[in-house]
């Protein structure tokens, strides 16, 4: 095709390889690759035998964030899922000890962490103006508070009977339980989310929530629906993480709700809704546990290992800032 200046403007497509690396998934593989690499070269115990056996620690997390990236997806936040784990932990082990079937253990967990799920979902689509934050600020003094009380001056609790919890803790070879249901749930996620009328439903509500909602979106079902699922994870989570510990005690799930906003930030959902999906989230979920593992087999302190993450995360969310500005920058020279 020929312009006013008489040269020929070809419309040459993207190659798909291309459009691939340079996405930010492409980037985070390239980033898990080097990771990896660095954990290896770094400590001499890292191989693919004890990432697998000391990552179960670390996955309960992921969990976390499945629904975690929902919610931000939404242009919302929930920081009561840390509390919502301890809490359902605590009860877990509680009706663990009365000699009850493990089966009822795990309805437990898991009913619990719904209960408190479906209170934030209630509450925010009972009263809309209220902010997320806030609510879910309270609701995480409260669910821990909760827990406290029923721990009483202990402050703990032990799992009398731990042969259910070291069944879910088990291995199929070398390969733990939970990495198949962290990879399968993953994928579940990551297609509803992506492919659904459930999940373009929930980018239109991050987008524009009042455009969604004259656009006959039901949009407090769905906010209700997430916030809900959001609870049954933590349940699900305080599980694996009762499994891996067999106790319970008032600090337990401290900052989880943060490092499950981290990984779903870093796998580049947008904080703001309607932006990003869940296969970056994996991702990212998968070098934060590397690097944890990588640096935990060093004794590298903990609260170091945090400001690693916490720097990552930065980067994560002003890289895209920094490349848009350098292609404005391109596109006027």
């Amino acid at each position: 095709m020929a312009g006013k200046s008489g040269r020929s403007i070809n419309n040459v497509p993207e190659s798909p390889i291309k459009r691939m690396i340079f996405s930010w998934e492409g980037v985070l593989v390239i980033l898990f690759i080097l990771i990896n690499v660095f954990c290896a070269f770094y400590s001499e115990f890292y191989n693919l035998k004890n990432l697998l056996r000391q990552m179960p620690v670390y996955l309960a997390e992921v969990f976390l964030m499945l629904p975690m990236a929902y919610i931000l997806v939404l242009g919302e936040i929930d920081i009561s899922v840390g509390s919502i784990v301890c809490l359902s932990a605590t009860m877990s082990c509680i009706v663990c000890n009365t000699g009850a079937p493990f089966i009822v253990v795990v309805l437990t967990a898991l009913l619990v962490g719904t209960a408190c799920g479906a209170v934030n979902g209630f509450i925010l689509t009972r009263f809309q103006e209220l902010p997320p934050m806030i609510v879910t600020l309270a609701t995480q003094i409260i669910f821990r508070g909760i827990a406290e009380i029923v721990l009483g001056s202990g402050g703990s609790i032990s799992a009398s009977n731990t042969d259910g919890f070291r069944a879910i803790g088990g291995k199929i070879g070398s390969v733990p339980y939970i990495l198949f249901l962290v990879l399968i749930l993953g994928v579940i996620a990551a297609v509803i989310l992506g492919k659904s009328t459930f999940g373009r439903r929930v980018y239109a509500i991050g987008t524009n929530r009042t455009t969604a909602y004259y656009s006959g979106i039901h949009v407090q079902k769905i906010r209700m629906i997430i916030y809900t699922v959001m609870g049954t994870f933590a349940g699900l989570c305080a599980l694996f993480l009762v499994s891996s510990s067999y106790g319970a005690n008032t600090t337990t799930g401290n900052g989880f709700e943060m490092d499950a906003i981290a990984m779903a930030v870093f796998g580049g959902i947008s904080s703001t809704g309607g932006k990003g999906n869940l296969a970056g989230g994996i991702i990212s979920a998968f070098i934060i546990v590397c690097l944890r593992v990588g640096l935990g087999q060093k004794n590298v302190h903990a609260q170091v290992i945090l400001l690693i993450l916490g720097l990552l995360l930065i980067c994560a969310v002003a890289l895209p800032n920094i490349i848009g500005s350098i292609k404005k920058a391109a596109a006027k020279k």
